[in-house]
Protein backbone atom coordinates (compact mmCIF):
# COMPACT_ATOMS: atom_id res chain seq x y z
CA UNK A 1 0.00 0.00 0.00
CA UNK A 2 0.81 3.16 -0.44
CA UNK A 3 -0.45 5.64 2.21
CA UNK A 4 0.49 9.03 0.20
CA UNK A 5 0.08 7.55 -3.42
CA UNK A 6 -1.55 11.22 -5.37
CA UNK A 7 -1.97 9.81 -8.67
CA UNK A 8 -5.15 11.45 -9.85
CA UNK A 9 -5.24 8.31 -13.10
CA UNK A 10 -5.88 5.64 -9.62
CA UNK A 11 -9.43 7.79 -9.69
CA UNK A 12 -9.55 7.42 -13.38
CA UNK A 13 -13.49 5.87 -13.58
CA UNK A 14 -14.40 8.54 -11.09
CA UNK A 15 -13.01 11.60 -13.58
CA UNK A 16 -14.75 9.98 -16.54
CA UNK A 17 -18.30 10.33 -14.42
CA UNK A 18 -16.76 13.60 -13.39
CA UNK A 19 -15.77 14.85 -16.85
CA UNK A 20 -18.94 13.27 -18.46
CA UNK A 21 -20.97 15.38 -16.72
CA UNK A 22 -19.68 18.45 -17.01
CA UNK A 23 -19.01 17.74 -20.42
CA UNK A 24 -22.59 17.07 -20.97
CA UNK A 25 -23.69 20.22 -18.98
CA UNK A 26 -21.55 22.42 -21.56
CA UNK A 27 -22.73 20.62 -24.68
CA UNK A 28 -26.45 20.45 -23.72
CA UNK A 29 -26.36 24.00 -23.36
CA UNK A 30 -25.81 24.88 -26.86
CA UNK A 31 -27.26 22.05 -28.18
CA UNK A 32 -31.19 22.66 -29.76
CA UNK A 33 -33.79 20.77 -27.76
CA UNK A 34 -34.46 17.97 -30.77
CA UNK A 35 -30.51 17.05 -30.78
CA UNK A 36 -29.86 16.76 -26.29
CA UNK A 37 -29.84 13.08 -26.91
CA UNK A 38 -26.36 13.35 -27.78
CA UNK A 39 -25.45 14.48 -24.04
CA UNK A 40 -26.74 10.52 -23.45
CA UNK A 41 -24.77 9.28 -25.99
CA UNK A 42 -21.64 10.82 -24.74
CA UNK A 43 -22.76 9.96 -20.79
CA UNK A 44 -23.05 6.02 -22.45
CA UNK A 45 -19.59 6.68 -23.58
CA UNK A 46 -18.27 8.09 -20.09
CA UNK A 47 -19.53 5.18 -18.35
CA UNK A 48 -18.13 2.72 -20.96
CA UNK A 49 -14.44 4.85 -20.35
CA UNK A 50 -15.11 4.30 -16.54
CA UNK A 51 -15.85 0.58 -17.19
CA UNK A 52 -12.69 0.23 -18.97
CA UNK A 53 -10.62 2.30 -16.23
CA UNK A 54 -12.09 0.33 -13.78
CA UNK A 55 -11.07 -3.16 -15.65
CA UNK A 56 -7.59 -2.32 -15.40
CA UNK A 57 -7.71 -0.24 -12.02
CA UNK A 58 -4.85 -1.31 -9.16
CA UNK A 59 -6.01 -2.40 -6.38
CA UNK A 60 -4.95 -2.93 -2.26
CA UNK A 61 -4.08 0.81 -2.17
CA UNK A 62 -5.29 4.13 -0.01
CA UNK A 63 -4.49 7.43 -2.08
CA UNK A 64 -4.56 11.06 -1.64
CA UNK A 65 -3.34 10.76 2.01
CA UNK A 66 -5.21 7.73 2.99
CA UNK A 67 -8.72 9.54 2.23
CA UNK A 68 -9.47 7.15 -0.59
CA UNK A 69 -9.57 3.80 -0.94
CA UNK A 70 -8.89 1.02 -4.06
CA UNK A 71 -9.75 -2.03 -3.43
CA UNK A 72 -11.82 -4.95 -3.96
CA UNK A 73 -15.12 -3.04 -2.54
CA UNK A 74 -14.26 0.03 -4.48
CA UNK A 75 -13.33 -1.71 -7.73
CA UNK A 76 -16.82 -3.70 -7.80
CA UNK A 77 -18.91 -0.35 -6.50
CA UNK A 78 -17.70 1.17 -9.53
CA UNK A 79 -18.59 -1.22 -11.73
CA UNK A 80 -21.98 -1.89 -10.34
CA UNK A 81 -22.81 2.13 -10.30
CA UNK A 82 -21.76 2.39 -13.97
CA UNK A 83 -23.50 -0.30 -15.53
CA UNK A 84 -26.59 1.29 -13.47
CA UNK A 85 -25.86 4.43 -14.91
CA UNK A 86 -25.60 2.99 -18.41
CA UNK A 87 -29.61 1.14 -17.59
CA UNK A 88 -30.70 3.83 -16.15
CA UNK A 89 -29.67 6.60 -19.16
CA UNK A 90 -31.39 4.17 -21.86
CA UNK A 91 -34.65 2.85 -19.84
CA UNK A 92 -34.92 6.59 -19.69
CA UNK A 93 -34.63 7.32 -23.18
CA UNK A 94 -38.42 6.98 -24.33
CA UNK A 95 -39.36 9.27 -21.36
CA UNK A 96 -36.85 12.05 -21.48
CA UNK A 97 -36.23 12.36 -25.17
CA UNK A 98 -37.49 16.28 -26.43
CA UNK A 99 -37.55 17.31 -22.92
CA UNK A 100 -36.49 20.42 -22.20
CA UNK A 101 -34.26 18.98 -19.34
CA UNK A 102 -33.03 15.76 -21.23
CA UNK A 103 -29.41 17.07 -20.77
CA UNK A 104 -30.36 17.99 -16.70
CA UNK A 105 -31.04 14.17 -16.52
CA UNK A 106 -28.22 12.23 -17.62
CA UNK A 107 -25.85 15.09 -15.89
CA UNK A 108 -27.74 14.46 -12.59
CA UNK A 109 -27.47 10.85 -13.06
CA UNK A 110 -23.66 10.97 -13.64
CA UNK A 111 -23.09 12.77 -10.64
CA UNK A 112 -25.50 11.28 -8.21
CA UNK A 113 -23.67 7.94 -9.22
CA UNK A 114 -19.95 9.67 -8.47
CA UNK A 115 -21.60 10.02 -5.28
CA UNK A 116 -22.13 6.79 -4.43
CA UNK A 117 -18.75 5.62 -6.15
CA UNK A 118 -16.79 7.58 -3.09
CA UNK A 119 -18.70 6.99 -0.51
CA UNK A 120 -18.07 3.42 -1.14
CA UNK A 121 -14.44 4.32 -1.22
CA UNK A 122 -14.20 7.15 1.71
CA UNK A 123 -11.82 6.19 4.10
CA UNK A 124 -11.86 9.21 5.90
CA UNK A 125 -15.09 11.20 8.06
CA UNK A 126 -14.71 13.94 6.14
CA UNK A 127 -14.74 12.02 2.76
CA UNK A 128 -17.69 10.54 3.52
CA UNK A 129 -19.51 13.12 4.27
CA UNK A 130 -18.95 15.29 1.08
CA UNK A 131 -19.84 11.70 -0.83
CA UNK A 132 -22.75 11.77 1.07
CA UNK A 133 -23.81 15.06 -0.39
CA UNK A 134 -22.62 14.57 -3.95
CA UNK A 135 -24.54 11.74 -3.35
CA UNK A 136 -27.72 13.09 -2.57
CA UNK A 137 -28.00 16.85 -3.71
CA UNK A 138 -28.15 15.63 -7.49
CA UNK A 139 -31.09 12.95 -6.95
CA UNK A 140 -32.92 15.99 -5.09
CA UNK A 141 -32.89 17.69 -8.15
CA UNK A 142 -33.73 14.63 -10.11
CA UNK A 143 -36.87 13.52 -8.21
CA UNK A 144 -38.06 16.82 -8.95
CA UNK A 145 -37.02 16.83 -12.73
CA UNK A 146 -40.53 15.94 -14.32
CA UNK A 147 -41.55 19.47 -12.81
CA UNK A 148 -45.18 18.54 -12.38
CA UNK A 149 -46.96 18.53 -8.84
CA UNK A 150 -46.44 14.96 -7.99
CA UNK A 151 -42.80 15.47 -8.65
CA UNK A 152 -42.45 18.45 -6.90
CA UNK A 153 -43.87 17.36 -3.47
CA UNK A 154 -41.91 14.11 -3.76
CA UNK A 155 -38.33 16.38 -4.49
CA UNK A 156 -39.56 18.27 -1.10
CA UNK A 157 -40.27 15.43 0.82
CA UNK A 158 -36.66 13.86 -0.33
CA UNK A 159 -34.86 16.90 0.26
CA UNK A 160 -36.30 17.54 4.12
CA UNK A 161 -35.91 14.07 5.23
CA UNK A 162 -32.05 14.01 3.29
CA UNK A 163 -31.78 17.56 5.32
CA UNK A 164 -32.56 16.19 9.15
CA UNK A 165 -30.48 12.78 7.96
CA UNK A 166 -27.52 14.96 6.89
CA UNK A 167 -27.55 17.10 10.18
CA UNK A 168 -27.79 13.58 12.57
CA UNK A 169 -25.00 12.53 9.95
CA UNK A 170 -22.16 15.30 10.54
CA UNK A 171 -23.50 15.29 14.09
CA UNK A 172 -22.58 11.89 14.23
CA UNK A 173 -19.19 12.81 12.97
CA UNK A 174 -18.39 15.43 15.41
CA UNK A 175 -18.95 13.01 18.28
CA UNK A 176 -16.28 10.45 16.68
CA UNK A 177 -13.99 13.10 16.16
CA UNK A 178 -14.32 13.92 19.57
CA UNK A 179 -13.86 10.41 20.96
CA UNK A 180 -11.45 9.30 18.59
CA UNK A 181 -9.47 12.31 17.76
CA UNK A 182 -9.04 11.56 14.23
CA UNK A 183 -11.25 11.62 10.64
CA UNK A 184 -8.94 8.98 9.30
CA UNK A 185 -10.92 5.61 9.84
CA UNK A 186 -7.59 3.81 10.67
CA UNK A 187 -6.31 6.60 13.13
CA UNK A 188 -10.17 6.76 14.34
CA UNK A 189 -9.92 2.67 15.29
CA UNK A 190 -7.32 3.57 17.19
CA UNK A 191 -8.59 6.22 18.95
CA UNK A 192 -11.70 5.17 19.85
CA UNK A 193 -10.15 1.87 21.67
CA UNK A 194 -9.50 3.79 24.74
CA UNK A 195 -12.72 6.25 24.11
CA UNK A 196 -15.80 6.40 26.11
CA UNK A 197 -18.18 3.78 25.13
CA UNK A 198 -21.24 5.74 25.18
CA UNK A 199 -19.84 9.31 23.24
CA UNK A 200 -18.76 6.80 20.56
CA UNK A 201 -22.12 4.84 20.15
CA UNK A 202 -24.07 7.96 20.37
CA UNK A 203 -21.96 9.14 17.45
CA UNK A 204 -22.66 6.27 15.39
CA UNK A 205 -26.26 6.06 15.49
CA UNK A 206 -26.11 8.85 14.03
CA UNK A 207 -23.84 8.35 11.14
CA UNK A 208 -25.57 4.93 10.27
CA UNK A 209 -29.07 7.58 10.37
CA UNK A 210 -27.50 8.87 7.48
CA UNK A 211 -26.33 5.62 5.83
CA UNK A 212 -30.03 4.59 6.75
CA UNK A 213 -31.47 7.15 4.47
CA UNK A 214 -29.37 6.87 1.59
CA UNK A 215 -29.93 3.33 2.03
CA UNK A 216 -33.33 3.48 2.51
CA UNK A 217 -33.21 1.23 5.14
CA UNK A 218 -35.45 1.22 9.39
CA UNK A 219 -35.55 4.22 10.33
CA UNK A 220 -35.15 5.85 7.45
CA UNK A 221 -36.99 4.79 5.32
CA UNK A 222 -40.07 6.41 5.14
CA UNK A 223 -39.27 9.08 2.03
CA UNK A 224 -39.35 5.86 -0.03
CA UNK A 225 -42.75 5.27 -1.36
CA UNK A 226 -44.06 8.51 -1.58
CA UNK A 227 -40.53 9.84 -3.56
CA UNK A 228 -40.91 6.32 -5.86
CA UNK A 229 -44.17 6.53 -6.51
CA UNK A 230 -44.30 10.53 -6.76
CA UNK A 231 -41.92 10.54 -9.95
CA UNK A 232 -40.92 9.16 -13.53
CA UNK A 233 -40.37 5.23 -13.52
CA UNK A 234 -36.64 6.10 -14.84
CA UNK A 235 -36.11 8.97 -12.21
CA UNK A 236 -37.69 6.13 -9.64
CA UNK A 237 -35.43 3.71 -10.67
CA UNK A 238 -32.46 5.40 -10.69
CA UNK A 239 -33.08 6.72 -6.46
CA UNK A 240 -33.72 3.32 -5.06
CA UNK A 241 -30.67 1.85 -6.87
CA UNK A 242 -27.80 4.06 -7.17
CA UNK A 243 -27.43 5.11 -3.69
CA UNK A 244 -27.83 2.27 -1.92
CA UNK A 245 -24.73 0.77 -3.63
CA UNK A 246 -22.21 3.42 -2.34
CA UNK A 247 -24.36 4.06 1.35
CA UNK A 248 -24.29 0.51 1.92
CA UNK A 249 -20.68 -0.71 0.80
CA UNK A 250 -19.42 2.59 2.76
CA UNK A 251 -21.28 1.58 5.94
CA UNK A 252 -19.87 -1.87 6.07
CA UNK A 253 -15.85 -0.29 4.85
CA UNK A 254 -17.04 2.46 8.28
CA UNK A 255 -18.17 -0.21 10.40
CA UNK A 256 -15.19 -2.78 9.98
CA UNK A 257 -12.41 -0.59 9.40
CA UNK A 258 -12.84 2.77 11.90
CA UNK A 259 -15.07 1.19 14.85
CA UNK A 260 -14.04 -1.85 16.60
CA UNK A 261 -17.14 -3.86 17.79
CA UNK A 262 -15.80 -4.06 21.17
CA UNK A 263 -16.20 -0.57 21.93
CA UNK A 264 -19.39 -0.12 20.26
CA UNK A 265 -22.18 -3.51 19.97
CA UNK A 266 -22.94 -2.63 16.37
CA UNK A 267 -23.48 -6.10 15.16
CA UNK A 268 -26.43 -6.44 17.26
CA UNK A 269 -27.82 -2.89 16.10
CA UNK A 270 -27.60 -3.79 12.22
CA UNK A 271 -28.67 -7.17 12.52
CA UNK A 272 -31.78 -5.48 14.30
CA UNK A 273 -31.72 -3.01 11.37
CA UNK A 274 -31.88 -5.72 9.14
CA UNK A 275 -34.21 -8.07 10.40
CA UNK A 276 -36.53 -4.53 10.70
CA UNK A 277 -36.08 -3.18 6.92
CA UNK A 278 -36.77 -6.68 5.14
CA UNK A 279 -40.06 -7.54 7.57
CA UNK A 280 -41.87 -3.95 7.60
CA UNK A 281 -40.68 -3.99 3.54
CA UNK A 282 -42.56 -7.16 2.91
CA UNK A 283 -45.71 -6.69 5.10
CA UNK A 284 -45.86 -3.10 3.48
CA UNK A 285 -46.22 -4.36 0.10
CA UNK A 286 -48.52 -7.28 0.59
CA UNK A 287 -51.75 -5.34 -0.47
CA UNK A 288 -49.90 -2.89 -2.66
CA UNK A 289 -52.22 -1.78 -6.23
CA UNK A 290 -49.58 0.54 -7.17
CA UNK A 291 -46.51 -0.80 -9.19
CA UNK A 292 -44.15 2.03 -8.07
CA UNK A 293 -45.23 1.60 -4.84
CA UNK A 294 -44.87 -2.21 -4.37
CA UNK A 295 -41.59 -1.74 -5.41
CA UNK A 296 -40.64 0.59 -3.73
CA UNK A 297 -41.39 -1.16 -0.25
CA UNK A 298 -39.48 -4.12 -2.37
CA UNK A 299 -36.65 -2.36 -2.50
CA UNK A 300 -36.61 -1.83 1.67
CA UNK A 301 -36.84 -5.10 1.87
CA UNK A 302 -34.08 -5.90 -0.09
CA UNK A 303 -31.92 -3.57 2.05
CA UNK A 304 -32.76 -5.69 4.89
CA UNK A 305 -31.11 -8.84 2.82
CA UNK A 306 -27.79 -6.62 2.23
CA UNK A 307 -27.98 -5.56 5.54
CA UNK A 308 -26.92 -8.86 6.65
CA UNK A 309 -23.99 -8.74 5.25
CA UNK A 310 -23.01 -5.03 7.40
CA UNK A 311 -24.07 -7.12 10.30
CA UNK A 312 -21.26 -9.57 10.22
CA UNK A 313 -18.69 -7.72 9.08
CA UNK A 314 -15.17 -8.88 9.74
CA UNK A 315 -16.88 -11.80 11.44
CA UNK A 316 -17.60 -13.62 8.11
CA UNK A 317 -15.23 -14.61 5.05
CA UNK A 318 -18.23 -14.43 2.77
CA UNK A 319 -19.96 -10.74 3.95
CA UNK A 320 -18.39 -9.25 1.78
CA UNK A 321 -17.95 -10.90 -1.42
CA UNK A 322 -21.64 -12.10 -0.71
CA UNK A 323 -22.44 -8.41 0.17
CA UNK A 324 -21.01 -7.02 -3.42
CA UNK A 325 -22.06 -9.82 -5.75
CA UNK A 326 -26.08 -8.96 -3.94
CA UNK A 327 -25.73 -5.73 -4.57
CA UNK A 328 -24.54 -6.18 -8.19
CA UNK A 329 -27.58 -8.75 -8.86
CA UNK A 330 -29.68 -6.50 -7.11
CA UNK A 331 -29.09 -3.49 -9.21
CA UNK A 332 -29.61 -4.62 -12.33
CA UNK A 333 -33.37 -6.96 -11.73
CA UNK A 334 -34.09 -3.71 -9.72
CA UNK A 335 -33.48 -1.52 -13.13
CA UNK A 336 -35.19 -4.37 -14.74
CA UNK A 337 -38.07 -4.43 -12.90
CA UNK A 338 -38.71 -0.46 -13.67
CA UNK A 339 -37.47 -0.54 -16.95
CA UNK A 340 -41.19 -2.71 -17.10
CA UNK A 341 -42.55 0.17 -15.46
CA UNK A 342 -41.24 2.48 -17.81
CA UNK A 343 -42.35 0.50 -21.16
CA UNK A 344 -45.58 1.04 -19.97
CA UNK A 345 -45.96 4.73 -19.22
CA UNK A 346 -49.62 4.12 -18.73
CA UNK A 347 -49.72 0.89 -16.00
CA UNK A 348 -49.57 2.52 -12.69
CA UNK A 349 -51.71 -0.95 -11.10
CA UNK A 350 -51.37 -4.43 -11.01
CA UNK A 351 -54.14 -4.65 -13.36
CA UNK A 352 -52.72 -2.56 -15.86
CA UNK A 353 -50.34 -5.11 -16.72
CA UNK A 354 -53.19 -7.23 -18.10
CA UNK A 355 -52.69 -9.24 -21.01
CA UNK A 356 -48.70 -8.20 -21.01
CA UNK A 357 -47.77 -11.44 -22.35
CA UNK A 358 -50.18 -11.39 -25.22
CA UNK A 359 -48.91 -7.61 -26.18
CA UNK A 360 -45.42 -7.86 -25.61
CA UNK A 361 -43.99 -11.13 -24.65
CA UNK A 362 -40.26 -10.29 -23.87
CA UNK A 363 -41.55 -7.63 -22.32
CA UNK A 364 -43.47 -9.94 -19.72
CA UNK A 365 -40.95 -12.47 -19.86
CA UNK A 366 -38.50 -9.95 -18.50
CA UNK A 367 -41.16 -8.68 -15.77
CA UNK A 368 -41.52 -12.65 -14.70
CA UNK A 369 -37.42 -12.66 -14.46
CA UNK A 370 -37.61 -9.62 -12.77
CA UNK A 371 -39.73 -10.21 -10.12
CA UNK A 372 -38.99 -13.88 -9.61
CA UNK A 373 -35.07 -12.58 -9.22
CA UNK A 374 -35.89 -10.33 -6.75
CA UNK A 375 -37.56 -13.17 -4.78
CA UNK A 376 -34.17 -14.79 -5.22
CA UNK A 377 -35.67 -17.41 -7.50
CA UNK A 378 -32.33 -19.73 -9.40
CA UNK A 379 -30.52 -19.00 -11.18
CA UNK A 380 -31.12 -15.64 -10.98
CA UNK A 381 -28.28 -13.53 -9.38
CA UNK A 382 -30.32 -12.28 -6.56
CA UNK A 383 -30.53 -16.14 -5.33
CA UNK A 384 -26.89 -16.81 -5.25
CA UNK A 385 -26.59 -13.48 -3.58
CA UNK A 386 -29.19 -14.35 -0.46
CA UNK A 387 -27.91 -17.97 -0.52
CA UNK A 388 -23.72 -16.77 -0.01
CA UNK A 389 -25.22 -13.88 2.38
CA UNK A 390 -27.42 -16.09 4.93
CA UNK A 391 -24.38 -18.64 5.18
CA UNK A 392 -22.07 -15.74 6.11
CA UNK A 393 -25.12 -14.57 8.96
CA UNK A 394 -24.42 -18.06 10.09
CA UNK A 395 -20.75 -17.84 9.83
CA UNK A 396 -20.87 -14.74 12.04
CA UNK A 397 -22.96 -16.20 14.65
CA UNK A 398 -26.26 -14.68 13.83
CA UNK A 399 -27.95 -17.59 12.57
CA UNK A 400 -31.71 -16.36 13.84
CA UNK A 401 -30.91 -13.56 11.22
CA UNK A 402 -30.65 -15.89 8.37
CA UNK A 403 -33.85 -17.57 9.65
CA UNK A 404 -35.85 -14.22 9.59
CA UNK A 405 -34.65 -13.82 6.27
CA UNK A 406 -35.19 -17.57 4.94
CA UNK A 407 -39.36 -16.36 6.11
CA UNK A 408 -39.59 -13.16 4.47
CA UNK A 409 -38.39 -14.34 1.46
CA UNK A 410 -41.06 -16.94 1.41
CA UNK A 411 -43.53 -14.47 2.33
CA UNK A 412 -42.29 -12.08 -0.73
CA UNK A 413 -43.13 -14.41 -3.71
CA UNK A 414 -47.31 -13.46 -2.35
CA UNK A 415 -46.77 -9.88 -3.59
CA UNK A 416 -44.47 -10.68 -6.52
CA UNK A 417 -46.80 -13.29 -8.23
CA UNK A 418 -49.97 -10.64 -7.48
CA UNK A 419 -48.27 -8.73 -9.97
CA UNK A 420 -46.94 -11.30 -12.40
CA UNK A 421 -50.48 -12.98 -12.61
CA UNK A 422 -52.40 -10.61 -14.39
CA UNK A 423 -49.92 -10.27 -16.95
CA UNK A 424 -51.12 -13.46 -18.17
CA UNK A 425 -54.40 -13.35 -17.89
CA UNK A 426 -55.90 -11.90 -20.88
CA UNK A 427 -60.32 -10.89 -20.91
CA UNK A 428 -61.63 -8.39 -22.96
CA UNK A 429 -60.39 -4.93 -23.30
CA UNK A 430 -57.32 -5.86 -21.37
CA UNK A 431 -55.50 -2.66 -22.25
CA UNK A 432 -54.23 -3.35 -25.78
CA UNK A 433 -54.19 0.06 -26.89
CA UNK A 434 -51.50 1.06 -24.26
CA UNK A 435 -48.34 2.02 -25.63
CA UNK A 436 -45.06 0.24 -24.93
CA UNK A 437 -41.81 1.92 -24.88
CA UNK A 438 -39.49 0.35 -27.48
CA UNK A 439 -35.86 0.96 -25.80
CA UNK A 440 -37.45 0.75 -22.09
CA UNK A 441 -38.44 -2.70 -23.40
CA UNK A 442 -35.18 -3.59 -25.00
CA UNK A 443 -32.97 -2.66 -21.60
CA UNK A 444 -35.63 -4.38 -19.57
CA UNK A 445 -34.82 -7.69 -21.63
CA UNK A 446 -31.26 -7.25 -21.38
CA UNK A 447 -31.64 -6.53 -17.45
CA UNK A 448 -33.24 -9.85 -17.21
CA UNK A 449 -30.79 -11.70 -19.23
CA UNK A 450 -27.75 -10.41 -17.67
CA UNK A 451 -29.37 -11.06 -13.76
CA UNK A 452 -29.71 -14.91 -15.32
CA UNK A 453 -26.01 -14.84 -17.03
CA UNK A 454 -24.79 -13.44 -13.61
CA UNK A 455 -26.80 -16.50 -11.46
CA UNK A 456 -25.55 -18.49 -14.04
CA UNK A 457 -21.64 -17.46 -13.62
CA UNK A 458 -21.07 -16.36 -9.77
CA UNK A 459 -18.71 -19.02 -9.56
CA UNK A 460 -16.76 -17.38 -11.77
CA UNK A 461 -17.97 -13.68 -10.54
CA UNK A 462 -17.45 -14.31 -6.56
CA UNK A 463 -13.66 -14.95 -6.50
CA UNK A 464 -13.52 -11.49 -8.18
CA UNK A 465 -14.99 -9.66 -5.53
CA UNK A 466 -13.10 -12.01 -3.00
CA UNK A 467 -10.45 -9.47 -1.00
CA UNK A 468 -9.50 -7.46 1.84
CA UNK A 469 -9.84 -3.65 2.32
CA UNK A 470 -7.39 -1.43 2.10
CA UNK A 471 -7.12 1.06 5.01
Amino acid sequence: MTGMNENPLALLPELFLLGGAVAGLLLGSWLPRRRQGLVRWLATAAAGGGLVGTAFARQGETVFGGAYAVDTATTATRAIVLVSVLLALWLSADAVTGHRRETEFAVLVQLGGLGAVVMAGANDLLLLFAAFLLASVPFYALVGWAGDARATEAAMKYYLSGAFSGVAMITGFALLYGAGRATAYPALRDGLAPAPAALAAVGLVAVLAGLAFKAGAVPAQFWVPDVTDGTPAPVAAVVTTIPKVGALVGAYRLLDVAVPADVVAWPVLLAVLAAASMTLGNLAAFFQTSVQRLLAYSTISQVGYLLMAVAVAGRAPGALPGLLFYLAGYAVTNLGAFAVVAALPRARTLDDVRGLARRSPPLAGALVVCLLGLVGTPPTAVFLGKLTLFTAAVDGGMAWLAVVAIVNTVASVFYYLRWIAPAFRAEAGDGAEQPVAPRATVVAVLAAAVSVLLGIGGGAVLPLVTGGLAS
